[in-house]
C-alpha cells in the first residue's frame, strides 16, 4: 500500500445514521433526473470550460446542489483572486460542487474518478489526477499543482486522502502543500458540514467505504431537509509557515468537525 492509499474507519454501517424524514418517491425520482440532467450538461459544457464565466460555473454547480434537495449556506469570507489552494475535508461527492461554488477550480483526485458513470468526463476535462498506486509520481503531481497555481489558477484538494462520516476526520497529508510553498499562494481552509432541519448533524450525505455512487446519491435526494453548510476560513500565506508539515498543521484545524450547531449566516 502506498503514501497515497489512505483510508477511513468510516462504513455504511457503522457510520450511516437513519436520514430522519425522507421525501417521497416521486419527489426524489424527480430530484435525481434533475441532478443527472445537470451533470450531464456540465459534461456536455466542459470542453469550453475556460470560456465559461466563473459566475456561471458557480451557479451550475449550487443548482446541482439544490437540485438534489439540499439547501446551500455559506459562510465566512470570499475567496481571494489569483493563485489558491482550497482545501477541504472530505464526506461526500456533494463536496465538489459546493467548492466549486466558492470558487470555480482544479479539481485534485484520485485516478479512479475518470471511470464514474456521466461525472467522469467532467472530470477528465477539470481535474489533476493523482495515482495513489505509484509514490514516484508525487512529484510530478505536485509539479503540476504548482504550475496551476503560478499561472493564478485555483486548485482544489481534500488532504485527507479520503471521505470520512463528517463526525470525525483524517490526518491531512503534506505534499499537496509543497505547491503552495514552491508556487508562493495562499492556501483556504473551507471546513463542510452536513445537517438536517433542526440542527442536527447527518452523515446521510457521507459517501463511505464501500457505499457505491448511486446509493448515495440516492440517499440523498431521498432525504428531507439537508442542509450543506460550507463556511470558508481566513487564507493562510504559505509564506508564513518554514514547510509543508507545518502549513499542513495551520490549515487542519480549520476544516474539524464543529459542534452540532448552526452558524450564522455572513455570506449568502
Amino acid at each position: 500500500m502506498s503514501g497515497w492509499l489512505p483510508t477511513a474507519p468510516c462504513t455504511p454501517g457503522a457510520c450511516l445514521e437513519p436520514r430522519g424524514p425522507a421525501t417521497a418517491v416521486p419527489l426524489a425520482v424527480l430530484r435525481l433526473v434533475a441532478v443527472t440532467a445537470l451533470v450531464t450538461a456540465g459534461a456536455l459544457l466542459s470542453p469550453f470550460g475556460g470560456r465559461i464565466p466563473a459566475d456561471a460555473v458557480r451557479w451550475w454547480a449550487r443548482s446541482v446542489v439544490r437540485a438534489a434537495g439540499v439547501r446551500v449556506r455559506v459562510t465566512g469570507t470570499a475567496a481571494p483572486a489569483g493563485g489558491l489552494l482550497l482545501v477541504a475535508n472530505h464526506i461526500s461527492w456533494l463536496d465538489i460542487p459546493l467548492l466549486a461554488a466558492v470558487r470555480p477550480a482544479r479539481m485534485l483526485a484520485k485516478a479512479e474518478i475518470r471511470g464514474w458513470p456521466v461525472a467522469g468526463p467532467i472530470a477528465a476535462r477539470a481535474t489533476l489526477f493523482i495515482d495513489r498506486d505509484r509514490l514516484r509520481a508525487l512529484p510530478d503531481t505536485v509539479a503540476r499543482i504548482a504550475a496551476v497555481l503560478r499561472g493564478g489558477g485555483a486548485v482544489v484538494a481534500f488532504p485527507e486522502g479520503s471521505t470520512w462520516c463528517g463526525r470525525a476526520q483524517g490526518s491531512f497529508r503534506r505534499a499537496v502543500f509543497q505547491a503552495a510553498l514552491d508556487a508562493g499562494v495562499p492556501v483556504q481552509p473551507v471546513r463542510l458540514r452536513y445537517r438536517i432541519a433542526g440542527g442536527a448533524a447527518s452523515t446521510a450525505p457521507a459517501f463511505v467505504g464501500e457505499d457505491t455512487l448511486l446509493a448515495s446519491v440516492w440517499r440523498v435526494v431521498s432525504s428531507r431537509g439537508l442542509l450543506a453548510e460550507v463556511e470558508v476560513c481566513a487564507a493562510i500565506p504559505s509564506d508564513s509557515h518554514p514547510d509543508r508539515r507545518a502549513l499542513a498543521r495551520a490549515a487542519q484545524p480549520a476544516t474539524a468537525p464543529a459542534p452540532d450547531r448552526i452558524h450564522a449566516t455572513l455570506v449568502a
